[in-house]
């Protein structure tokens, strides 16, 4: 047992770097990329990281994975980056990151359907005290809401949340890999993130050396390991689980703005930090499968077997 033990928390703290990663994108977006162009942002972060990794890969899709991958793009990537940015540019970024951190209650509410797996009182209570520990630490008192901006980070939170349950149980056609899945799931969400950069923001600025640096760090450490150690996390922990992981995106997001931006933590933001990690480690343990009245078992997943301080 003590073996499996440390094996899941090895593929826990790795499947964190992905929101920990996600975690200084607002810091790089504001210090280093265009300012006022969020679909440019979105598709070039996907459309590059997913030619790479199909490039090393070499795999396309086959029969009904084509349609799986087009689904799994679009609620992972390719709507989910532009309500992310909607979101960022309309809230406090202390509303967007609490408003994010009520993913792994939405994952415990999809997956009773989806997975058929019931969250325990422990996860739930979690996830409470996840989303309670977030807003201590970086909400602000008087932070104004958006109406538009809320709908859009409820919105893009809940279909990440959907991808994240659908990526569990369907998992993998038998032959691809992960670098395989994640490179479907990005080129799915470029194809319909380039056409709408294009049409709604217009031909793309002239790109500075620190441009350059932002799109190659959101692309490469952001996006394309990001992505694919955050659905190895699905994979190997389970839906539930991983999404508590995304809890240490808001906390390196502060801790990235108290180490460059010179900012200070109050005690109340020290508590929050405490709560959220604690949260995190808490929904960490397995959930359980509902037992169902059919006469025939449900169907299992495939054993064969994705923002500035808020946003991924």
């Amino acid at each position: 047992m003590a073996v499996i033990d440390r094996k899941r928390a090895g593929i826990a703290v790795t499947a964190a770097l992905a929101p920990a990663a996600w975690g200084t994108t607002y810091l790089v977006t504001t210090q280093l990329l265009p300012e006022g162009r969020p679909l440019l942002l979105a598709a070039l972060r996907a459309l590059p990281a997913g030619l790479l990794l199909l490039l090393i890969g070499r795999r396309l899709p086959k029969g009904r994975w084509w349609g799986r991958a087009a689904v799994l793009g679009m609620l992972n990537i390719g709507l989910f980056f532009p309500l992310m940015f909607v979101g960022a540019y309309r809230l406090p970024g202390g509303v967007a990151a609490t408003i994010g951190a009520i993913q792994p209650l939405l994952v415990a509410g999809f997956s009773i359907g989806v997975l058929r797996v019931r969250p325990g009182r422990r996860a739930v209570t979690a996830g409470l005290v996840g989303v309670g520990g977030v807003a201590l630490l970086v909400l602000k008192s008087g932070a104004r809401l958006d109406g538009l901006g809320v709908v859009s980070m409820v919105a893009g939170v809940s279909l990440m949340a959907l991808g994240t349950v659908l990526t569990r149980r369907w998992g993998r056609p038998e032959g691809a890999t992960l670098l395989d899945l994640t490179a479907w799931q990005l080129l799915a969400g470029s194809v319909f993130l380039v056409p709408l950069a294009a049409l709604v923001e217009g031909a793309p600025p002239a790109l500075t050396a620190a441009n350059l640096a932002g799109f190659a760090y959101l692309g490469l450490v952001g996006t394309a390991l990001g992505y694919f150690l955050w659905f190895r996390g699905i994979e190997r922990l389970g839906a539930g689980p991983a999404s508590f992981l995304g809890l240490i995106n808001p906390v390196v997001a502060t801790l990235g703005g108290l180490i460059v931006l010179g900012q200070t933590l109050t005690p109340w933001q020290f508590l929050g930090l405490l709560l959220a990690l604690a949260a995190m480690l808490a929904g960490q343990s397995p959930t359980r499968r509902t037992p169902t009245p059919a006469p025939a078992p449900a169907p299992a997943p495939e054993a064969t077997t994705p923002q500035p301080a808020h946003a991924h």
